[in-house]
């Protein structure tokens, strides 16, 4: 299928994870991608695997003034947006007791303040019927101990779905929310655990999910493309949660 061509979409966080991978599925069904990170490095190779035409940005997620540096660098070369991925995120998790103020600002600012501010000033830049795809989190609905501050900043953010749903549709913008459950992804490498700590981790939630793996990132970008084109356009403000059932039980 070839659903984004002639297409512009912007993939935040699009430089490694569940964001490279949804970008690459965007630019192998037509659409020119554009990419933001804070790793230099990263960028590059991605931008490698996204065609020519693929632009790749350094942002920082969790600032209003770089979101606005973003907008106005898109809109100096004529960029007009059909569908942006929110994916940029962080995810810290320590036990409530164990919680500084400085974890909070940081999670909050790169998961809520930076993608709301991010979009509010893309606003000028979208086509009308364009779509926006927040990334969210089941850690928003099952209360994990360890995860209050980052469940809080994710439920903000699909909250936002419906929010902004309604004061973006007369311009012609769906917004939705994909919540992904445990997906293998480079970020269970950054959790500070120790190899062996890590497996067991992984072994545990494992043992949580009825269909007794973790998800693929690949199973997550085919629902954002879905709800980026124009067959998901009767789905507005909704959250689809992808989890191998974990909610379930």
């Amino acid at each position: 299928m070839n659903r984004f061509e002639g297409k512009t979409v912007l993939v935040t966080g699009g430089n490694s994870g569940m964001g490279l991978v949804t970008a690459q599925a965007y630019a192998a069904e037509g659409a020119r991608v554009i990419i933001t990170g804070r790793d230099e490095a990263t960028l590059a190779t991605a931008k490698e695997s996204l065609g020519t035409s693929a632009l790749a940005i350094r942002n920082d997620a969790g600032s209003t003034a770089a979101a606005r540096e973003l907008a106005r660098q898109l809109a100096d070369q004529g960029v007009r947006l059909d569908a942006v991925f929110i994916n940029a995120g962080i995810a810290k998790f320590a036990p409530f007791t164990d919680v500084a103020e400085s974890m909070w600002d940081q999670t909050f600012d790169i998961n809520v303040k930076g993608p709301y501010f991010q979009l509010q000033a893309l606003v000028p830049l979208f086509n009308k019927g364009a779509s926006v795809v927040l990334n969210g989190s089941i850690n928003a609905h099952i209360g994990m101990p360890a995860s209050s501050v980052y469940a809080a900043s994710k439920a903000a953010l699909i909250s936002l779905a419906k929010t902004l749903s309604a004061e973006l549709l007369p311009l012609g913008v769906r917004v939705n929310v994909v919540s992904p459950g445990p997906i293998s992804t480079p970020l269970y490498g950054k959790l500070g655990f120790d190899a062996a700590a890590l497996d067991g981790a992984v072994e545990q939630i494992k043992a949580q999910v009825p269909l007794g793996r973790f998800g693929d990132s690949r199973e997550i970008a085919a629902t954002v493309l879905h709800l980026s084109s124009s067959e998901s356009g009767f789905i507005v403000g909704t959250e689809i949660v992808i989890d191998g059932g974990m909610m379930q039980l």
